[in-house]
């Protein structure tokens, strides 16, 4: 059973209906991944559809058999055809903002270089984002009231797609603000990339853009130094047991909440890295003034990319089903478990794989 500190009862008010259950904006990349082998020494790679928020719309159809879409830049060159063909496959309705192809410099769909690690080499992830076409993407690119006038239960992005040029905060925004006049619910994920900031005036500039976005926000997604670097949120000064300890995540969700009265919920996973083939893994959400936290289990990784995705899609589906919160969060937990069992950035697992894990069931073979 869950560690749990009280029970909280949910205000979030979901609309029951639209054509669409989630809609997210973000964008797409490719993750070239050599497996094992470090990046330096590989002779061929996959290749994996990627995105923070892209992610989300994935793991909600293809797991959770739910009804969802992306709003991205595309890109007429074989890479985006790529892209386009595992977004249909996938079942995510696509909402394109078209860019044609130079033949030379692009604008490009990105490109993210990948190690896994494996025990005590740690993983490592580099980009190539240079004239990416999704930070060109700007308010007035997409038909919001078209859109959301679908209707749209859940709209979900992320400081990942924030963070791409000066054009796509205001591109949230405007988006955010949309849903908001057609009743779907604004989630955020922080996803603070230091790497990504640096070259759009670091952790200030950061903070100014987080700080405007999360004003339209009710779910915010956000581990312990999301809300200190991109929103400023300080630390309390408190001697952790381990980074499953939950005592100084919950005192700072007081001063999310003081700063950002509209929030209604703050979720994140907790991992404590053994190593990198050993995560011990537990998640966390707050909520009317309360904290549940799910079970801790240790995982063996296969591919640790994308598990904090997992857990968001999974945790949005509990509460898009109307299932009480402490289930919603043990759906979350379990997913992101699961999706860190798989390689690449999405879901393999199945929901009868998720129910299970979230209620306890064992790993032996099932015949």
């Amino acid at each position: 059973m869950p560690s749990t500190l009280g029970a909280p009862e949910m205000n979030l008010e979901i609309r029951p209906d639209g054509a669409f259950d989630l809609l997210s904006l973000g964008g797409l990349v490719i993750r070239l991944d050599p497996g094992l082998v470090p990046f330096r020494k590989a002779r061929e790679c996959a290749i994996h559809v990627s995105g923070a928020e892209y992610n989300v719309a994935v793991n909600i159809s293809d797991c959770f058999g739910l009804r969802s879409a992306i709003a991205s830049a595309m890109v007429d060159y074989p890479v985006g055809e790529l892209v386009e063909e595992r977004v249909r496959a996938a079942g995510v309705t696509p909402f394109y903002r078209r860019f044609a192809h130079d033949g030379v410099t692009g604008p490009n769909i990105a490109t993210v270089y990948s190690d896994r690690g494996v025990g005590v080499r740690p993983p490592v992830v580099f980009y190539d984002r240079a004239n990416e076409a999704a930070a060109q993407l700007a308010p007035g690119d997409f038909d919001w009231p078209a859109i959301f006038g679908q209707g749209v239960r859940w709209f979900h992005a992320g400081g990942l797609f924030a963070a791409l040029s000066d054009s796509t905060p205001e591109l949230l925004a405007e988006a955010m603000e949309a849903a908001h006049r057609h009743g779907s619910v604004v989630s955020f994920d922080l996803n603070y990339r230091a790497k990504l900031w640096a070259a759009r005036g670091g952790q200030t500039r950061a903070q100014a853009v987080y700080r405007r976005l999360v004003e339209h926000v009710d779910v915010l997604v956000g581990n312990e130094e999301d809300l200190q670097l991109a929103l400023g949120i300080q630390g309390p000064d408190v001697e952790r047991r381990s980074a499953l300890d939950i005592s100084a995540f919950g005192a700072m969700i007081d001063l999310v909440v003081q700063r950002f009265p509209n929030v209604r919920l703050v979720a994140t996973t907790l991992r404590e890295v053994l190593s990198a083939s050993r995560h011990r893994w537990s998640a966390v959400v707050a909520a009317e003034g309360e904290l549940l936290q799910a079970p801790t289990i240790e995982l063996d990784i296969v591919d640790r990319v994308g598990g904090g995705d997992g857990f968001a899609s999974g945790l949005f589906y509990g509460l898009l089903a109307g299932r009480p919160l402490e289930e919603a969060l043990r759906l979350g937990w379990a997913h992101g478990a699961l999706l860190t069992t798989f390689p690449g950035d999405t879901s393999m697992a199945t929901l009868a794989q998720v129910e299970a894990v979230a209620t306890g069931a064992s790993s032996r073979i099932q015949r």
